[in-house]
């Protein structure tokens, strides 16, 4: 007669206690996989940005067949870190999602508590960092920006953190000037290694613009980075029609190719 775990693990309606039990199985020391039994949470942390950017993906792609599965993914990261936690004292899946229920419950009063949800999105923006603020009490302006996000995406929140407190160029204009003046400094450097800071600062005051624009630097790459995909595959397409490839063109068939490529998306052609 099968188990109680077996009849769960086999239960395709089991939802989250079954992913939460065929988790714990995994990492049985005894009966579980050697791989998902050696793993720590920094070796699964990798994998957890992983998914999450693959999560962004299907939605950028508007790939709902794809986001079920995506989110699935993402789902099996939480519940196999919970699961660490679990093994070693520090915390518990219900911990966890009762953590979660308590910031949401306190950083929105407009709708679990007393005060007025007729407000902006603007200014709901303003309440939640406020109230984000008051619960890291004494801690510094910069203190709690996490190290693992994208640099860009960093950058922001950082140069956010200071701006609240009045560190801040007060337009776009000073931040314009700042990007030319970072510009001249990398060209005037020979050193790698200068050169490697100086295209730093500059990376840093390129994002900050974006935040002045209020313009998400990192999706603002992404869709260069698809528009550049684009492009390059018409310029691979029309040259295969006349039998040849990139590597066997030269720089100026193929900038004219792109420039039909770029005509072609715009609609001047």
């Amino acid at each position: 007669m099968p188990s109680t775990s077996d009849t769960l693990v086999h239960d395709p309606e089991g939802g989250l206690p079954r992913l939460r039990e065929i988790m714990r199985r995994l990492r049985d020391p005894e009966t579980g996989c050697p791989w998902d039994i050696k793993q720590d949470f920094g070796s699964i942390a990798p994998y957890t940005i992983e998914e999450a950017y693959e999560v962004a993906d299907a939605i950028e792609r508007a790939a709902w067949g794809e986001l079920e599965g995506e989110l699935g993914d993402l789902l099996l990261q939480t519940v196999y870190h919970t699961q660490m936690g679990e093994e070693a004292g520090m915390f518990s899946f219900d911990s966890v999602a009762n953590a979660i229920s308590d910031k949401m419950v306190a950083r929105h009063p407009h709708v679990f508590g007393t005060e007025s949800n007729a407000k902006s999105a603007d200014q709901q923006t303003r309440d939640w960092e406020a109230q984000k603020a008051r619960e890291r009490g004494d801690a510094g302006t910069l203190d709690g920006v996490a190290l693992g996000l994208p640099a860009l995406t960093r950058a922001v929140k950082l140069q956010k953190r200071a701006a609240r407190v009045g560190f801040d160029w007060p337009s776009t204009d000073e931040v314009l000037d700042k990007i030319v003046e970072e510009a001249r400094e990398l060209t005037a450097e020979d050193a790698p290694e200068a050169q490697f800071e100086e295209f730093g600062d500059l990376l840093f005051v390129i994002a900050n613009l974006a935040r002045h624009l209020k313009i998400d630097p990192e999706e603002a790459l992404r869709a260069a980075n698809a528009k550049f995909t684009r492009r390059f595959e018409a310029v691979e397409a029309a040259l295969a029609a006349r039998g040849t490839a990139p590597a066997e063109s030269t720089l100026e068939e193929m900038d004219a190719l792109w420039d039909a490529a770029k005509a072609a998306e715009r609609g001047d052609g």
